[in-house]
């Protein structure tokens, strides 16, 4: 069982934060699914302090929704102790600070996959929000900079030792990006250092490989990002359905947390990808996309969803 400061989880598999994607509707269908914690998208720190009503609706949650991680990102430690201060205030599990999300526009500010590059700053950082927090803080990093720098052991001292109660490590470097392959040794490394639970995170697309994953390195959980997309049976020991009508009741099932949760006529072209995402792997699947694609309404949508 996964344990994070004396907190217990149900499952070690954590739905990871994916900008644009874990959104409140797709965090309680992976709840649903046997996700142990869920993590909402990257939270902008000056959003919050702002007060954006973009920043404020990304952090819809209810109570089905526990435990979930918030997970925050900036570079400055003063504005991100405020923003901290501020998201206390929407009572999530765990405050998750984003130290390896290598898109330009966060990096560009030096947030996100650049404090690889300024671990003290990573730790003035890290210490400011430990300093405001009411829950536990953790942190989510990556192997390194690039393959010849290799950051994730220098941060795990770090972090421990700084207060975070746990660390995440994606196993691909800055440089590759989301491309290559995850290289697991650098998270069963800082496993064998860590005092704090180590979370592998990189390339898991089925539960039977999160398992091996964590028996292979000894991490204490694992992250499921891109593999969760269109499969949220990745949190579950049954895994994913073999026949294309065992497929449709996850589909509806989200469909029906979209639209209650929502603006299903402004974010119609999310709901459409979301939902095209479950159709790959069955004969017809392509035509199935464009039809999906093709709706121009929700109700459209969903009594196409429904006629399959």
């Amino acid at each position: 069982m996964l344990k994070i400061a004396g907190i217990s989880f149900t499952s070690p598999f954590i739905l990871a934060p994916l900008a644009g994607y874990t959104d409140l509707p797709f965090r309680l269908l992976c709840r649903e699914y046997g996700a142990g914690l869920t993590v909402s998208e990257m939270i902008s720190c000056h959003g919050l302090v702002y007060a954006q009503k973009k920043t404020h609706k990304m952090l819809a949650s209810t109570l089905a929704d526990k435990p979930v991680s918030f997970q925050l990102f900036g570079a400055d430690p003063e504005i991100m102790a405020e923003a901290t201060s501020l998201l206390n205030e929407f009572e999530p599990t765990l405050i998750d600070i984003n130290m390896g999300c290598p898109v330009r526009k966060v990096t560009k500010r030096g947030a996100g996959s650049a404090l690889m590059k300024d671990i003290h700053l990573a730790e003035k950082i890290l210490r400011a929000v430990c300093s405001k927090a009411k829950v536990p803080v953790t942190v989510k990093t990556r192997a390194g900079i690039d393959s010849n720098t290799t950051t994730a052991l220098e941060f795990t001292r770090m972090c421990q030792d700084s207060g975070a109660s746990a660390i995440t490590i994606h196993g691909r470097t800055w440089a590759q990006g989301f491309s290559g392959t995850a290289d697991w040794d650098i998270i069963q490394k800082a496993k064998e250092i860590a005092r704090i639970p180590v979370i592998g995170n990189g390339d898991i697309v089925t539960y039977d490989m999160g398992i091996a994953r964590m028996e292979e390195t000894g991490c204490d959980g694992v992250m499921v990002g891109r593999g969760a997309l269109g499969n949220p049976w990745v949190f579950d020991k049954a895994g994913r359905p073999e026949t294309f009508n065992d497929i449709i009741p996850a589909v509806k099932r989200h469909l029906i947390l979209m639209e209650k949760h929502l603006d299903t006529k402004r974010q119609l072209a999310y709901i459409r990808n979301h939902t095209g995402r479950y159709f790959t792997e069955f004969a017809g699947s392509s035509h199935i996309r464009q039809n999906i694609h093709a709706a121009e309404s929700f109700l459209e949508l969903r009594k196409y969803i429904d006629a399959l």
